[in-house]
This record gives C-alpha cells, sequence and structure tokens, in this order.
C-alpha cells in the first residue's frame, strides 16, 4: 500500500509539498527551543578574566527554602537564586592556599570604579595574575596608585581622578595594561570596597605536576557549612558573571514555555494540513475502498506515507533548526537577557525531541485524518467522494467537549486563584485549547456563519457572492478546513501581543503610581551617606528619601506565600518615605523605619500571623539573616507587594554596598534642578532626573524584557502564518476540476477569480470572527485578575494589523493559487485529478 500511495505522489505534488513544510518547520521550532533549553541547562560560561584559575571558590549563590513541615522527608524542598555577591570570609584564603598542589590562593575583591565616562571594577593587583594579565609598561601599584588600561587614553606618572564608590578620589597611574581594567593595591582595595575581612572569590592557581583530583578534594574538605562552592572548567564563569546562573534558569523556562507551545502549535497545524490532504484525496481513497482494500490497510497506508514524509521533514528541520537557535540565541545574548559568554549548544538531545515531536505529530495526525476514509463503506465513500457532508462523529464531540472544558476551566482557575503578572502561565494551554475546541466544532460553526452572511453577501456583491454562497455552503465541511488556520493564526497573534502590551503597561502603571518623587537623583557606583544631607539642604527641597532595592526572603516563621523569585524589597529613608512613597500604611508609620525593621503589606502579614511589633526573620540577598521587627502595615495589590526597610540596612547587603538613587520631593522641580549643581559638581558620578525620565526608563527597561516574549512568540506566529498559506492554497489548487467545469459552462475567469474573492472574504470573516473570541476567552481572565478590566491594553492598531494580515494571506494565497489554477485550459482541468 505505501508504494502504491508513493508512486502516485507525482499526481498531489501541492498536497505533499505542504504537509512536508509543515513538518518541516515545526521540526524548526522544536530543535530551536529544544537547543536552547540545553544550552540553559547545562550553562556553559567558559572563564575569561579568571581563565589562569584551575579552580574558582565562590559563596553559593542558592538558598534552600525552608519546608513547612522540616521533619517531613517526603516534601519536596526547593533553592531560590540569592541575587548578591554572596561572599567568602577572608580567613579562607589562607587555608585554602595551605592545601598541598596549591601555588597560590587569590582572593579578589572588586569595587565599582567610574574612570572618565566607563564603568568597571576595579580590583587588587594579584587578581591580575588569574587572568593572566601583564604590563605593557610601567609597575605595580603602591597605595595611591593605580594601573589603568591602555583604553583608558592614562599615561604614566599621570595623577587621574576615579569614582570609587560614590566618592572622588586621586591616583597616581603607575602602570599600563591593556583593554579597560582597573587595578589598585592589594592593601587599598579592600578599604575602597567598604567590606573588609571578606572577599568577592578566590582563585586558585596549582603547581605544576599536582593531581588537580587530590587539589579538587583537598579544598572541597574546606567547605562544608561555609557556604562556598567549588567550580572548576566552564563552571568557573559562573563566578565571573553574575547572574549567570539565573539567566541559564530563565532561558530553560523561557524555553521550556514557547516549546511547549510551539509543539503543541505544530501538532495542531500538521493535523490540520494532513486532514485537509486526506479530503482532497478522498476519491482515490473512496475507489481503493471499492476495490477491496480493507479499513486497516488504508489506514496503514496513510500512516505509512505520512511517516515516511515527517522522516525526511524531522532531517531538514533538525538541519535548520540548529542554525535557528543559534540565530535567537545571538538576539538573546545581544540583548543581555543571557551573558554573551555563554556557549550555545544543540546536541542530540534537541535532535531526538524535535523528531520525535514531529513523528509522533504526523502519526497522530495520519491517524485522526484517515479514520473517516478508512471506516466509510465503498459505496458510501463513493457518493461522498467528490462533496464531504458529514463530520459530526462521537471521538470529534468527545474531544471538544474535553478541549472546551479546559479551556473553561483555566478560565475560572485564573480569576480564582492567579494573582497578578504570574496569571499570564495560564494562557499558553488556554489559547491552544480554545482553539482545538473551536477547530474540532468548526464545520458546524461555519455552517452557521455561511448562513449568517449568505444574505449580506448577495446583496453587495451580486452575481459573484451568489456563486460563492453557493460553492461555500456546499463545500462547508472543507471551507472549515481552511478557515482553522486562519482562526489559529488570528488567535494566537492577538493573544501574544496583547498579553505582553498587558503586562508591560500594568507594571509600568503600578511603578508609576508608587513614584510620589518629583526629581531624582542617581549615580552608577553608588552614593555615600553625606550627599543625603547635603540634597536635604538645598533650597526647594521639601522631602528627599535614598533608595536601594534588592530581593529578600522571609526565613521564620514559614512563609507559604514564599515563592523561589522571594519578596522585592525597596530601601527608603523613613521620615521621607511617605512623601516619596505612595504606600500609606493602615497600621504603623513608616517614619519608624530605621535600624532593623520593615513595613510589610496587610495581606502578608496576616498570612504570617504577624502585626506590627512583632518580629521575623529575613534572608538578605547576601544570605545575611537579618531579624527585623514589623513597623507598618499597609494595602498592597495582588502581584505587585513589595517590603519596605531602611535604605541602609537593604544597601548594605547588596553587592556595591551603597544606594543607587535619592528619591526628592520639590515644588518647582525645575527651580530644584538648578540649585542642586553644587551638590552635583562636588560629587562626580552624579546626575539628576525628572519624574517623566525615570517612568520613561522604567518602560524601556519592561520593553527590553518584552522584546524577547515578542520575538519568540513571533516564531510561532510566523508558522501559524506559513500553515494558513498552505492551507489556502492546497484547498485552491484541489479545486482546478470544479474551476475547469465551470468554465465549460460558461463562467469566465474574471466571473471565478470574483467569485474566490468572496469566498475569501467569507473565509477571513469566519477566521477572523473565531480567532477574535479565542484570544477573548485567553486574555479575559488575565486582564481581570491583572487590571481589572475585560479588555487588554494595548494599541488598537495591533488588532487591526493582525485582522489586516490575516486577510492579507487569505486573499493573497487564494487568488494567487486561483489564477494558477486558471491558467490550465478548461477540458483538460475538468479531467484533471483532484
Amino acid at each position: 500500500m505505501l508504494r502504491i500511495a508513493l508512486r502516485t505522489l507525482r499526481f498531489r505534488k501541492g498536497a505533499f509539498v505542504a504537509t512536508f513544510l509543515a513538518m518541516t518547520f515545526g521540526a524548526v521550532l522544536v530543535a530551536a527551543c529544544a537547543g536552547l533549553m540545553e544550552t540553559g541547562i547545562r550553562g556553559e560560561v567558559p572563564a575569561q578574566r579568571l581563565a589562569a584559575a584551575r579552580f574558582v571558590v565562590t559563596g553559593s549563590q542558592t538558598w534552600a527554602m525552608p519546608k513547612e513541615n522540616p521533619a517531613d522527608p517526603e516534601e519536596d524542598g526547593e533553592a531560590a537564586y540569592l541575587p548578591e555577591r554572596v561572599r567568602l570570609s577572608g580567613e579562607l584564603v589562607g587555608e585554602v592556599a595551605r592545601v598541598p598542589g596549591v601555588a597560590a590562593a587569590v582572593g579578589e575583591v572588586s569595587v565599582p570604579v567610574l574612570a572618565g565616562e566607563h564603568r568597571v571594577e576595579g580590583r587588587g593587583w594579584s587578581s591580575a595574575a588569574l587572568t593572566p594579565v601583564s604590563l605593557v609598561a610601567g609597575q605595580v601599584p603602591a597605595t595611591g596608585e593605580v594601573v589603568l588600561g591602555q583604553g583608558t587614553g592614562a599615561t604614566l606618572g599621570e595623577r587621574v581622578e576615579l569614582v570609587v564608590r560614590g566618592s572622588a578620589e586621586t591616583f597616581t597611574v603607575s602602570g599600563l595594561v591593556p583593554g579597560q581594567a582597573v587595578f589598585f593595591a592589594d592593601d587599598q582595595v579592600a578599604r575602597l570596597a567598604g567590606h573588609a575581612g571578606t572577599v568577592d572569590l578566590i582563585g586558585v592557581l596549582v603547581e605544576p605536576g599536582a593531581d588537580p583530583a587530590a587539589v579538587s578534594g583537598g579544598i572541597g574538605e574546606l567547605l562544608p557549612g561555609r557556604n562556598a562552592t567549588l567550580l572548576s572548567g566552564d563552571e568557573r564563569g559562573l563566578a565571573e558573571f553574575a547572574g549567570a546562573e539565573k539567566a541559564g534558569e530563565n532561558l530553560i523556562v523561557l524555553s521550556a514555555v514557547f516549546g511547549g507551545l510551539a509543539t503543541m502549535v505544530m501538532l495542531f497545524v500538521v493535523s490540520t494540513t494532513l486532514g485537509l490532504s486526506i479530503q482532497q484525496r478522498q476519491r482515490e481513497l473512496a475507489l481503493l475502498r471499492a476495490i477491496g482494500t480493507t479499513p486497516g490497510q488504508l489506514r496503514r497506508m496513510v500512516v505509512g506515507e505520512t511517516l515516511f514524509m515527517a522522516v525526511f521533514a524531522a532531517g531538514a528541520g533538525l538541519a535548520l533548526g540548529g542554525l535557528f537557535g543559534a540565530w535567537l540565541f545571538d538576539r538573546l545574548a545581544g540583548n543581555g537577557i543571557v551573558p554573551t559568554a555563554m556557549t550555545y549548544h544543540s546536541g542530540w538531545v534537541p535532535m531526538v525531541v524535535a523528531s520525535g515531536a514531529v513523528l509522533a505529530g504526523s502519526f497522530l495526525g495520519a491517524l485522526i485524518a484517515g479514520r473517516k476514509a478508512a471506516r466509510t463503506r465503498p459505496t458510501e465513500a463513493l457518493a461522498d467522494a467528490a462533496i464531504q457532508r458529514r463530520w459530526l462523529s462521537w471521538v470529534r464531540v468527545l474531544l471538544a467537549v474535553l478541549a472546551f472544558g479546559g479551556g473553561i476551566a483555566l478560565f475560572i482557575v485564573t480569576i480564582a486563584v492567579m494573582t497578578g503578572p504570574i496569571a499570564a502561565s495560564t494562557a499558553g494551554p488556554s489559547v491552544m485549547l480554545w482553539a482545538i475546541a473551536l477547530a474540532l466544532v468548526s464545520p458546524g460553526v461555519t455552517k452557521v456563519a455561511l448562513a449568517v452572511l449568505r444574505w449580506p453577501v448577495r446583496a453587495f456583491t451580486g452575481t459573484a457572492g451568489h456563486l460563492a454562497t453557493l460553492s461555500a455552503r456546499t463545500r462547508a465541511v472543507r471551507m472549515a478546513a481552511v478557515v482553522t488556520p486562519i482562526m489559529l493564526a488570528t488567535g494566537v497573534a492577538t493573544a501574544n501581543i496583547y498579553l505582553q502590551t498587558t503586562s508591560t503597561a500594568v507594571a509600568n502603571a503600578a511603578f508609576a503610581d508608587n513614584l510620589r518623587a518629583d526629581l531624582v537623583l542617581t549615580s552608577r557606583t553608588g552614593i555615600q551617606g553625606d550627599v543625603l544631607d547635603e540634597v536635604r539642604s538645598v533650597p526647594g527641597v521639601t522631602a528627599a528619601s535614598e533608595f536601594a532595592t534588592s530581593t529578600v526572603f522571609v526565613a521564620k516563621p514559614h512563609d507559604p506565600a514564599l515563592s523561589e523569585d522571594g519578596w522585592t524589597v525597596q530601601g527608603v529613608t523613613g521620615a521621607a518615605a511617605t512623601e516619596t512613597t505612595a504606600v500609606t500604611p493602615s497600621s504603623g508609620s513608616l517614619t519608624d523605619l530605621t535600624g532593623d525593621t520593615v513595613a510589610l503589606p496587610a495581606a502578608h502579614a496576616a498570612t504570617l500571623g504577624k502585626d506590627v511589633g512583632d518580629t521575623i526573620t529575613v534572608l538578605m540577598g547576601d544570605r545575611a539573616e537579618v531579624p527585623v521587627r514589623i513597623v507598618a502595615l499597609y494595602p498592597a495589590p495582588e502581584g505587585f507587594e513589595t517590603l519596605l526597610m531602611p535604605a541602609s540596612l537593604v544597601a548594605g547587603h547588596t553587592t556595591s554596598g551603597l544606594p543607587t538613587q535619592i528619591m526628592i520631593r520639590t515644588g518647582d522641580p525645575a527651580a530644584a534642578t538648578a540649585a542642586l549643581a553644587p551638590v552635583l559638581a562636588g560629587h562626580p558620578g552624579l546626575a539628576v532626573v525628572d519624574r517623566d525620565a525615570l517612568v520613561a526608563g522604567h518602560a524601556k527597561d519592561q520593553e527590553l524584557g518584552a522584546w524577547i516574549n515578542y520575538l519568540m512568540a513571533g516564531m510561532i506566529i510566523a508558522y501559524t502564518a506559513i500553515s494558513v498559506v498552505n492551507s489556502l492554497v492546497m484547498a485552491t489548487t484541489a479545486r482546478r476540476r470544479e474551476f475547469g467545469l465551470q468554465r465549460l459552462t460558461g463562467s469566465t475567469r474574471g466571473q471565478l477569480l470574483r467569485m474566490m474573492t468572496v469566498e475569501a472574504g467569507m473565509a477571513t470573516v469566519i477566521g477572523v470572527a473565531l480567532g477574535t473570541l479565542v484570544a477573548g476567552m485567553t486574555l479575559m481572565p488575565f486582564t481581570l485578575v491583572t487590571d481589572g478590566s475585560l479588555l487588554p491594553k494595548g494599541p488598537i492598531e495591533v488588532y487591526l494589523g493582525v485582522v489586516g494580515a490575516a486577510a492579507l494571506l487569505t486573499f493573497g494565497s487564494t487568488m494567487v493559487a486561483t489564477w494558477a489554477s486558471l491558467r490550465t485550459r478548461p477540458v483538460e482541468a475538468a479531467v484533471a485529478p483532484a
């Protein structure tokens, strides 16, 4: 049977090409996402600055979150990533240096430095051996001296002013090295960094001939109980590139979400394309049944030829998928989503996943597509060969009920359980469930829609509309196969784009609502404490508050609402917090935010069973556990809860150790800006921006985060657009016989083109309407939870653009295919194979 199917392939090249393309592009998407996931799982970041260190000891950036019942061994534990640098005790450097086989242990200390317009990390000269870096000219730095990179344009002996952690200091250039590096004397960098007695990491140089395994084991014996991790090989880069580990985790989540959606879309598209292809071969399959072919033989033939195509499509998809995945990864790295030093990997696992998805999807689609033809009696098959009218079956009804039930369940769960931005997590499966449900009942919906459109179409389009409505009503089942991909493309595009625009708009609105400052003083290296007093003394300044942000975790008591993302914390100056933030306490006072204190959202405090005056233990971003007293409770919108702490407490546990902003309230921003000029002149590296600029900067950051979602969603939208073109070209080309007969009975090419134009218009209207319904049922629960509105946030031009693109694809594909079909002479077309 497979041999027969392959021999007839040359008579149905269009259907073969369309199905092959659907499988190939599906494999490309799945392989690309699987490659990104493998890259995130491996998380390989080859060392650059630490290339000469055989081993690196660094603070553990993960924290085992407390269990609800610590005594329960079956309760799964979760780990959270700590956002600030976890430092090590300086005593550990000497202990590591004494391990047999260790040539040297270098405790590296880094400090943010502003050299001209360049922000770099300054380090002690001993850290140069970890790269290694050699002097191009000059000598190693002593106290009061500095070694600079040649890229700074400095010369030997020159006196240069550097901004170190918010303070301007003058140094003598003692040496030059390549690049933009800054090296201080080892005894000076600890003072400049502001955290004496600790180091950022320890680079280990091994003696020649020493056994690396023995050295590693010796160092490993020193680390238990010290929250330290030993890194080797490409893992050393995790210590060098802050956030690389978290970026790898984010890449895993991102690729999993979009890979899952791409797989579902691929299964949907391949099944739809195969179904349309089998419909067009109904005459061929009916004749095979009439001459004695059994249902089992027919099913095996359809499955066999489908898998035959799928094997070659998977091979082509894998070849292109690796290249496409690498291109996607470069876009992510170029926009700062992942470190540029991270290595992209696409090994055998993505190949297996993509191949399995294509083969499984094709097999399932072939079973579904060939089921009706295989089970129909021969006489009925011959009668139905020209026009398919029956479409309803108990299997279709059951699947439709399940899909509608799943969509409704997600709708209810999103509204009842989800809060804030996490409500978007149900959008991917929701859009596919609604699309599948409507696709299963699309023949019935299409018949109803055609009945509604019949009279308006005829009234406005005359004879062409009369012919089009007759043809569409007769071929309603096959027209439904054309409507389905239009619905999918419209629904997926509208839902994904508006999901992101709504998320961005809500986040920007929350930021703007919480911002009460008229001006903001910013620094790229941190702001020293005396600056706040100077700002407060400036005429026209009514209130000023230091500002620092981080992430914290409630360690005690057990926090049932705690996730691995922790709680966002804002550090403020208590006396001015009421004027520079939008927080209005329901109990307690923000002026008491001094020392080790915290202000909590009221709902969060209720979850913890705590009130004003009680104490909780908070794990700061650098792993330090701090008991804090609750001094205020305040209402906060769900999903945007933020803790408030004194700025000095929050900043002291960040990597830089200093606040990065000062929020300023003033009655006259322009006058206050001018009055702040002496403060800026006395502290190089400071800048002042107004409220609008700060809001715009936050919006730009949100857009950068949204960009990746647009990129990944754009892949899937493009794939669904290809399926629209495939389906329309297949459906139109298969009507050559019909067109030939119409021309033999007197219809002109112009009349047929006008008829198909009207049909394309009806298919567009029905497909767009169903796609809008899919997007609406996906977006509505999300917008209700995040914004309290039924409509998404975003310009109407987005929806108009989606509709316009769907119409352009539909009309373009239909008319081009019709024009190509009409080039055949009527007599030849009338006897051509379907």
